[in-house]
């Protein structure tokens, strides 16, 4: 009798270990700073590494190692993983997987290309851009435009498993980085220019089977929220179903809130973080209800939700920019990071959010501790009421205020944000945060639009250019205190700063320009150290590994996204883009299309 217990309990520690296994796996690999085995750098999306062997004394010697085409055109966001000695590289649309490997740099171990059909092409938003690849329990996860997610074995490409998380019919695409914690793959869905509502979709990573879904707008129970139980700045809701009664009529089924940021993951919390975008449509006096600003909050859109890994239950949630009137899409990425506040030392969360607002949070209560501007232009809104969360709007800047059919003028930031969805990097060593800004305003029109499922539901027509009365360009590469609110210095660039950017422990930090610039500079005090054209615009991010016991830095290139839509999609009409192609009118001058990875090493 006591073998066969000792047999049972043995079984059932087993099944335990098998369960947790991939999350045990990912933050083993994460821990290794030879891999970059997250495209975040690790659950807690501070893209930091510990590795200094290449260091402020010696990065400008940096030279290329190997490079590698990955055969595709358009915007190349996101970044390779390293796992080992193999590196995993993703494409925009169609959405080829490479895996390479380092020691034969960049030799093709296998290649996957998956059948899509091209008509979900036009309802992509902002080009056909991919976020990136995930590893865990030796398989690679990835989501397709089309809104499959897939499964593939790790060491031979072939599929594991395939699963539908959406309908292209109805507007809705796929771009995010899903990540995976513990036995389960969480994505959301892209679309929010078409009336998509946004979800965030738990899936097992063994067969690809739904476990839960939780939606971003409608009732309480859609949203996984309990009003007694989920609090929002440390009190409890309360009221109830808040994502239907604060939206007019049935506009929440069509309301927006998707989730097609980053994802990071508190594993002593068990508790997963994400951002929502913004309500549809871009028409703000469509989404009022009885016609006012007040009790129009349209919830949960433009929020952070912190929900439990397991159940999908919401532990807290908080809501940056209530009735959003400018697409200042809330799904920026939260980086997590244990810093002091107010001589309190703090288990924080910060977010740079589209709206030019720095926020930081405790991640375990959802307090709102700091909230600041850290870009020196933004005006649409003068502070944010720290006991209510609320942004003060400026009713000169409020498309709401002035009207439909009005063109409001001077709004900074852009639609574009101080910020997109290009990550930040935290460095433990300065306690700075480095942030790849956005320097853009806009002029605003909104106007009535009907919803019809798959076209486009915006309502609103955009110009956009540089901020006035400032350096002449239209990003900033800075460093900030997120326990002050302040900006600590600041690195003009002449455009929109969309790579993401990479700390480490040399004391440099690394960012891509949209010339195609791998930039170097010093934690310090943001002098430049380094500058190297690649051969295409950087809209990916900055990793960094050690292959044959040297320090890597790789980067992909290739113009797009959002900022790039100009000369990803050959488009000239300055409106075009969402108002982003006459903001870089100029951008053709300086780089063309490509899709390249860029491998950087010292010399010997």
């Amino acid at each position: 009798m006591r073998r066969m217990k000792i047999l049972l309990a043995t079984v059932a520690c087993i099944a335990t270990a098998g369960s947790a296994y991939a999350n045990d796996e990912v933050m083993k690999l994460q821990k290794d700073p030879n891999n970059w085995a997250m495209q975040l750098g690790d659950y807690s999306g501070k893209r930091y590494s510990p590795l200094d062997q290449i260091n402020t004394q010696n990065v400008k010697n940096l030279k290329v190692d190997w490079s590698f085409s990955t055969g595709v055109l358009r915007g190349h966001e996101g970044g390779p993983l390293v796992i080992g000695d193999v590196m995993y590289v993703h494409t925009p649309f169609p959405n080829l997987v490479y895996a390479l490997s380092i020691k034969e740099k960049g030799k093709i171990l296998w290649k996957y290309e998956p059948r899509q059909d091209p008509n979900v092409i036009p309802v992509m938003c902002c080009d056909t851009v991919n976020r990136g690849v995930t590893y865990a329990d030796g398989k690679i996860f990835f989501g397709q435009a089309d809104n499959t997610v897939v499964a593939l074995d790790a060491k031979t490409g072939e599929e594991v498993w395939k699963v539908k998380n959406g309908d292209a019919g109805k507007g809705e695409t796929l771009t995010a980085n899903p990540v995976v914690v513990k036995d389960k793959i969480f994505v959301g869905i892209s679309g929010g220019e078409f009336g998509v509502r946004g979800h965030l979709t738990a899936y097992s990573i063994k067969d690809g089977k739904q476990i839960w879904r939780a939606y971003s707008t409608g009732p309480d129970q859609d949203v996984m929220i309990d009003p007694q139980k989920t609090t929002m700045l440390g009190k409890p809701i309360g009221d109830r179903d808040l994502g239907v009664s604060t939206w007019n009529g049935d506009e929440w089924k069509i309301g927006g809130g998707t989730t097609w940021g980053w994802y990071t993951y508190d594993p002593e919390l068990n508790l997963i973080y994400y951002g929502t975008g913004n309500p549809g449509t871009w028409n703000p006096a469509q989404r009022a209800k009885d016609g006012k600003r007040e009790g129009s909050d349209n919830k949960w859109s433009m929020s952070i939700f912190a929900r439990d890994a397991d159940t999908g239950a919401v532990k807290w949630v908080f809501q940056k920019t209530p009735f959003d009137e400018w697409d200042y899409d809330g799904v920026n990425e939260n980086i997590l990071a244990d810093i002091t506040v107010k001589g309190k030392p703090v288990k924080a969360l910060v977010n740079f959010d589209r709206n030019g607002f720095a926020y930081t949070l405790d991640r375990a209560t959802g307090e709102l501790l700091v909230a600041e501007k850290y870009d020196p232009s933004v005006n649409w809104a003068t502070h944010v009421d720290m006991k209510t969360g609320r942004p003060a709007v400026v009713d000169k800047y409020s498309t709401f205020a002035n009207g439909t059919d009005t063109n409001s003028e001077g709004i900074c930031p852009a639609a574009l944000g101080s910020k997109d969805q290009q990550p930040a990097s935290f460095s433990p060593d300065t306690g700075m945060f480095y942030v790849p800004t956005n320097h853009i305003c806009m002029d605003y029109e909104p106007f009535e639009v009907s919803y019809s499922a798959g076209q486009p539901y915006v309502g609103a027509t955009l110009s956009m250019y540089p901020a006035p009365n400032s350096h002449g360009g239209m990003g900033n590469f800075i460093a900030f205190d997120a326990t002050t609110g302040k900006i600590v210095w600041s690195k003009p660039e002449a455009f929109a700063v969309w790579s993401g950017a990479l700390t480490t422990k040399g004391g440099v930090a690394f960012y891509g320009t949209l010339e195609g610039y791998l930039v170097a500079v010093d934690m310090k005090d943001g002098k430049e150290l380094y500058r190297f054209k690649t051969p295409s615009g950087i809209i990916g991010n900055i990793n960094t590994f050690v292959a044959g016991g040297k320090q890597h830095i790789a980067v992909l290139s290739g113009i797009g996204g959002w900022a790039g839509i100009g000369l990803a999609a050959g488009l000239n009409d300055p409106q075009a883009g969402l108002g982003a192609v006459g903001a870089h009118a100029s951008l053709g001058q300086y780089t063309n299309l490509g899709g390249v990875l860029t491998v950087f090493t010292l010399p010997d």
